[in-house]
């Protein structure tokens, strides 16, 4: 992994990092919950040597991707808005996307937001599922699913902190 460049780019009013690899035509890689680049270390090495140029970057909120505090800054239009960016930082028209989780949600909205930028879509554990404006996302979660979906169970601070507290995560 010693061929992965690390870059921070500015972008969206926030420093976003990205690892990237490799020359050629542009795939992006969009990782999940609570995940990071690091997810997609294998195909970035593997998609570069043939050919490709591989970029998974951390997305806003994860990583060493800037935090914003508001919890207003982290809708579909925010995180689109910073890959965007990032995709002109790095003089790229359009990409090849690949999400995963959480990232598979965010390359929906990038898709119907931008579909100008994506050449093709590859999406792995989440489904599309259109916005329904009569329901909060976590109340559909917890409907679906129950409090102890992963994403419903990691909501407050305090309860993912013990959950966590004297997890050795380099072993992880």
């Amino acid at each position: 992994m010693e061929k992965i460049e690390h870059i921070t780019v500015a972008t969206n009013g926030i420093n976003m990092h990205v690892a990237t690899i490799g020359t050629g035509p542009a795939i992006l890689f969009l990782h999940g919950f609570p995940e990071l680049w690091y997810s997609w270390r294998h195909q970035l090495l593997s998609l570069s040597s043939l050919g490709y140029r591989c970029l998974a970057p951390d997305l806003r909120g994860f990583g060493d991707t800037d935090s914003p505090p508001s919890v207003n800054d982290y809708t579909g239009l925010h995180v689109v808005g910073d890959l965007v960016g990032l995709l002109d930082a790095f003089g790229i028209e359009q990409v090849f996307l690949v999400g995963h989780d959480w990232g598979a949600l965010i390359a929906w909205y990038f898709c119907l937001f931008r579909p100008d930028r994506i050449k093709a879509l590859v999406n792995t554990s989440v489904a599309f599922s259109p916005r329904n404006p009569q329901l909060k996302p976590l109340e559909g979660l917890r409907a679906v699913y129950g409090d102890d979906y992963y994403i419903c169970r990691f909501q407050e601070p305090i309860e993912a902190h013990e959950e966590f507290a004297g997890v050795d995560t380099a072993t992880m």
